[in-house]
C-alpha cells in the first residue's frame, strides 16, 4: 500500500529587496529562517520533537549562511536538540528539491513528519560571495569538456530570447504583467494565508504595481560585456533588470507528512504530492531545463498539459517561462496566475517552497485540482512537481 505524502501548511516571509536597506536586510538569515520554522509549529499545534527531519535549501552557503544553516536555524528556533536538519543546494531549485526529498521520504516510509523549505539573504550574502572566497569550480576536466567556457545566467537568458525569437517588447510586456498579477493578488488578500509578517513588513517589497512596458523600455541591457558580445555577435541584448527577477531576501517552509499522521493529529491535508521529476539539460543555455522536466513529469504522471489547472514556472528571467510556454503549448492564463519571481522576488534558496505555496493557494482559491511547479537551475537542471489539491 502506497503512503501519500500530503501538504498541511506553507509559511513564508514577505519578499525583501536583496540589498542594504531592504526590509529584511537587518535580519540574520538564520533568524529569518528560524521565525518561519517556529511559525510552522505554532500554526499547527506541533511539538518540535514530532518532526523527523528539517530539509532546507540555500545556495550561497558561505559566511552567515554557512555551517549547515538548516541546523543553525533549527537550534535558533528553539527546536529540541534531537531534531536533525540538512542543507541542500540544487541552485535555484534547492527548496523544491528539499520538498521532493521530504515527500519521497514520507512515501518510502522513512519519515512521518518533515519540514522542507529554504532561505536566502541576498542583501547580507550577495550573489557571487561563494566564488569570491577563492578558487574556481571550473576544474581542468570541466574546462576541457567546455573549452569555450560556460556563461552566466543572464547570457543564457539572452541566448534563450534569441533562439525563441522573443523581442524586447515581448519580454517587457511579460514582466509588466507579472507585476500587475502580483499586485492584484496582494490587493485581494490572496497571499495572506501563507505570509508571516517580519518586523512590521507584511507585504512583498519587490512588487511594483506601477510597472508598465513604457517604464521598462528605458532600462539598459544588464548582461552585455565586450567578451560576451564578441562570442555571441548574434545577440540583440534584451535582458534587463526589469524583465529579470530581483535580488531578494526571504524564507519559506512547507509542512509535509503522511496522510495517516495528518489524520492521527487532526490536521487537514490540503494537497498530496502526485509526481516528481528532475533533469539535467544543456549547461550553456542552462535555463531551458523546465521544458524537458515538464515533458518527463507529464509522461510519468499520465496527465496532459491541459489537465493541469495552474503552472508555476519560476521567472528567473522573462525569457524562461515564455520559451517554456512556447514548447509545451501551455495556456498563458494558467501560467503564474498571481505573478511570478519578476514581481514576487527570487530569494534563491527559498523560491522553491515559495512557488509551491503560491501554487497551492491558487488551486484552493480557484477550485483547481492539479498544479505543476518547475524551476530552472544553475548548471542546466530543473525540478518539476505535480500536486493534487485535496
Amino acid at each position: 500500500m502506497t503512503t501519500d505524502a500530503v501538504i498541511v501548511d506553507v509559511v513564508r516571509t514577505p519578499s525583501g529587496r536583496g540589498k542594504p536597506g531592504g526590509a529584511l536586510s537587518g535580519i540574520h538569515p538564520v533568524d529569518l529562517m528560524a521565525g518561519v520554522l517556529t511559525s510552522v509549529l505554532e500554526r499547527n499545534g506541533l511539538d518540535a520533537r514530532q518532526i523527523d527531519d528539517v530539509l532546507l535549501g540555500c545556495v550561497s552557503q558561505v559566511g552567515e549562511q554557512s555551517g549547515n544553516i538548516a541546523r543553525q536555524a533549527v537550534l535558533a528556533a528553539g527546536f529540541d536538540e534531537s531534531v536533525p536538519a540538512a542543507t541542500i543546494d540544487r541552485q535555484c531549485g534547492s527548496s523544491q528539491q528539499a520538498a521532493h526529498f521530504a515527500a519521497q521520504g514520507v512515501i518510502a516510509g522513512a519519515y512521518d513528519i518533515v519540514i522542507a523549505g529554504g532561505v536566502e539573504s541576498m542583501s547580507r550574502v550577495p550573489l557571487g560571495t561563494s566564488a569570491a572566497v577563492g578558487g574556481s569550480p571550473v576544474s581542468p576536466l570541466l574546462a576541457a569538456r567546455y573549452p569555450e567556457g560556460l556563461v552566466n545566467q543572464g547570457v543564457s537568458a539572452e541566448l534563450i530570447a534569441q533562439k525563441w525569437g522573443l523581442s524586447r517588447e515581448t519580454l517587457d510586456a511579460y514582466a509588466a504583467e507579472s507585476h500587475r498579477r502580483a499586485a492584484d493578488a496582494a490587493a485581494g488578500g490572496l497571499f495572506a494565508s501563507q505570509l508571516l509578517p517580519v518586523e512590521g513588513q507584511g507585504a512583498d517589497e519587490t512588487v511594483r504595481p506601477a510597472t508598465t512596458v513604457d517604464s521598462l523600455a528605458g532600462l539598459a541591457p544588464a548582461f552585455r560585456s565586450d567578451a560576451a558580445a564578441a562570442r555571441f555577435p548574434e545577440l540583440e541584448w534584451r535582458i534587463t533588470a526589469g524583465n529579470s527577477s530581483p535580488l531578494t531576501d526571504g524564507a519559506s517552509a512547507v509542512l509535509i507528512m503522511s496522510a495517516e499522521s495528518a489524520a492521527r493529529l487532526g490536521l487537514r491535508p490540503r494537497a498530496r504530492f502526485h509526481s516528481f521529476a528532475v533533469v539535467g539539460d544543456d549547461p550553456l543555455f542552462m535555463l531551458t531545463g523546465p521544458i524537458p522536466a515538464t515533458h518527463r513529469i507529464l509522461q510519468r504522471s499520465g496527465l496532459a498539459i491541459d489537465d493541469l489547472d495552474a503552472y508555476e514556472v519560476n521567472e528567473a528571467f522573462a525569457s524562461v517561462p515564455l520559451a517554456w510556454a512556447a514548447e509545451t503549448g501551455a495556456d498563458p492564463a494558467k501560467l503564474n496566475p498571481w505573478g511570478g519571481a519578476i514581481a514576487l522576488g527570487h530569494a534563491l534558496g527559498s523560491s522553491g517552497t515559495r512557488l509551491l505555496g503560491t501554487l497551492l493557494a491558487h488551486l484552493e482559491a480557484s477550485g483547481g485540482r492539479y498544479g505543476l511547479q518547475t524551476m530552472c537551475e544553475g548548471g542546466g537542471m530543473a525540478n518539476a512537481t505535480i500536486i493534487e489539491r485535496l
